[in-house]
């Protein structure tokens, strides 16, 4: 093998026909570009520039040579690129709501990873509108009344809205008629899909003033707020219904004045990764499914039809 170093640096000078713009190029002295390419000639045994004072030539075994050797290199070039996109992990990035993301989708996210251990996925949270042009994700998750506009949306889950409470609260201090809320603390949250007036009003009571209000940022604080008895909250059932058939939460009225909404999957409508977002979205559908059969047979052992 010749000297491989030596080699590349008569590419470059070959290309540039000059010593200083390979040195440029290589990032290194004229003197070692000089040297390299002298180190070469002496192991081929041929001269392969002509020099002068004032010019620097190829000679035709100089022509030749380059010719095989720019061929040679680019080859390696693509191998190792090649290699090294094999190598690298394949990223998804996913967005979605804080509360939905730890209480929901991490819980579900090692059946997806079992599918695919060769992606690497990437989660960051927000309740703003996807924007897929000015943040860098390719998948958004969100609860909206329908598809979004130059988006790829696909459904996923209901997302049933209803008042929970810790067991505590229903069994000790009885919640019979959504009335029974005027001595009790109702749990608000600043990015609430439905206002407890809309609920009120839902369940014949618009006029009902509670005895107090407790109001969060987050959905995640006023669902943890709940589950330690200090009020009502009004929450999706999924994100609840561990807890409730665990015996922790309840839901005092039923499915009275419940408000329906829809989980999309959305992403750019071409994507780099299409075959990637088809299988997370279809791993997603089929997680949604079974969390709608286990609210549903839930609801059918109360008695009730969602």
């Amino acid at each position: 093998m010749p000297p491989l170093n030596a080699v590349r640096a008569f590419e470059v000078a070959a290309r540039h026909v000059s010593f200083t713009k390979a040195a440029a190029e290589l990032n290194v002295t004229h003197g070692a570009v000089s040297r390299q390419v002298a180190l070469l000639e002496d192991w081929l045994g041929v001269a392969l520039f002509h020099r002068t004072p004032s010019q620097l030539s190829l000679t035709e075994e100089g022509r030749e040579y380059l010719n095989e050797v720019s061929t040679a290199l680019d080859r390696l070039v693509n191998a190792s690129m090649h290699v090294m996109q094999r190598a690298a992990p394949v990223v998804l990035r996913v967005n979605a709501p804080p509360t939905f993301t730890m209480r929901w989708l991490i819980a579900r996210m090692s059946v997806f990873q079992r599918k695919r251990p060769d992606v690497e996925i990437r989660l960051t949270t927000s309740v703003a509108p996807p924007n897929f042009q000015e943040n860098t994700y390719d998948i958004a998750l969100r609860g909206q009344q329908g598809p979004l506009n130059n988006c790829r949306s696909i459904p996923f889950m209901t997302e049933i809205i209803i008042p929970i409470c810790h067991v505590d609260l229903q069994e000790t201090l009885r919640l019979a008629h959504p009335r029974d809320l005027a001595a009790h603390t109702l749990i608000s949250y600043a990015t609430e899909p439905y206002a407890w007036s809309e609920w009120l009003t839902a369940a014949g009571v618009p006029d009902l003033k509670p005895a107090n209000i407790l109001s969060f940022e987050q959905m995640y604080f006023a669902l943890q707020a709940a589950s330690e008895g200090l009020g009502l909250a009004m929450v999706p059932l999924f994100l609840a219904i561990d807890d409730i058939i665990a015996g922790r939460l309840c839901v005092p009225f039923g499915p009275l004045g419940a408000k329906r909404r829809t989980y999309y999957v959305n992403s750019i409508a071409i994507s780099k990764a299409q075959t990637l977002n088809v299988d997370f979205c279809e791993w997603l559908q089929q997680e949604g499914r079974d969390t709608e059969q286990s609210i549903t047979a839930w609801a059918a052992s109360q008695g009730w039809t969602l």
